[in-house]
């Protein structure tokens, strides 16, 4: 059996994590897909899927030669493509994460402009509050806010921001203005879980810095919650410098504490695929990373 044939079997199963999954992804019957699986496993000599009668996962073997054969069909899919002449016309699905206010503020307008621009494409767009690892969860495109480790995917930079302490001018006229993080406790504190989700807030950076804990009067587990709560003059928030700019900008909100700021996270647009990257994969960094390099709110 073709061994390109036998990898795409594989790859459907495990990200389908079952055998019926990768069968209807690929119109095939599950016996065939049984055998494909049993035939690349006696082909390279070792055990690639965990099977229970509830479930499929990939052995450690399994999760490495699933990276090796997704690299592999994607650059035969661009050799297919260059050879068809339609390299340069994005098609297909792309499937993008973002933290999901970072998402909804500054991805999103460049999905829609990716869209009307290449007809061919559709776009996936999971907007999620947590780290998504693109390999396991079988994505495209995604940003990460913050350091990042060690990996093999391609990080492209693209600015900064902070966590910044805010309240509404009518909060800081009536309870006055901390001046060092140590009188926030004598301030209603309003805690977003997504930026601050620990009762300790850290300020400043290596031995100079300072941690002061907190004690919420109200805890969220969104940041536009809890920006919906310093407008109307609760309390002292700490949120990411982008998603209270506007606020800031039009004095709704007043930045407090400045001086005490933790140094600035950076911003990083990141992709699996290399120098062969598909071209709506191409495509979509590219037009993203420009409008995220031109936005005020991340210099």
């Amino acid at each position: 059996m073709d061994r390109f044939h036998l990898m795409n079997v594989f790859v459907a199963v495990a990200e389908e994590q079952g055998f019926a999954g990768g069968a209807r992804r690929l119109g095939m019957s599950p016996p065939a897909v049984t055998r494909a699986i049993a035939m690349l496993e006696d082909r390279l000599g070792v055990k690639l899927l965990n099977r229970t009668t509830r479930f499929v996962r990939a052995t450690d073997a399994g999760m490495r030669y699933l990276e090796s054969a997704r690299r592999i069909l994607a650059e035969a899919d661009e050799a297919d493509e260059a050879a068809a002449g339609v390299h340069a016309a994005p098609r297909g699905q792309l499937v993008v994460t973002a933290p999901v206010l970072f998402g909804s503020l500054f991805v999103m307008p460049g999905i829609v402009h990716f869209l009307r621009r290449y007809p061919d494409v559709s776009v996936s767009a999971l907007f999620l509050d947590r780290v998504v690892n693109l390999l396991e969860e079988g994505l495209d495109v995604g940003v990460r806010i913050g350091d990042l480790p060690d990996s093999t995917m391609r990080a492209i930079p693209v600015g900064f921001v902070r966590r910044v302490v805010c309240a509404s001018p009518q909060y800081l006229k009536k309870h006055g203005e901390p001046r060092e993080p140590a009188e926030l406790a004598r301030h209603t504190i309003v805690a977003a879980s997504p930026v601050s989700p620990s009762i300790e807030w850290r300020f400043g950076a290596g031995r100079q810095g300072v941690t002061t804990k907190v004690r919420p009067r109200l805890s969220v587990t969104s940041n536009d919650a809890a920006i919906h709560a310093a407008l109307l003059g609760f309390g002292v928030t700490r949120l990411m410098s982008y998603q209270v700019a506007t606020h800031l900008d039009a004095g709704r909100l007043q930045r407090v504490l400045a001086t005490y700021e933790p140094p600035p996270l950076p911003i990083h647009v990141m992709h699996l695929e290399g120098r062969q990257a598909s071209a709506k994969v191409r495509g979509f960094v590219d037009l993203l990373v420009d409008r995220l390099r031109a936005q005020a709110a991340l210099a």
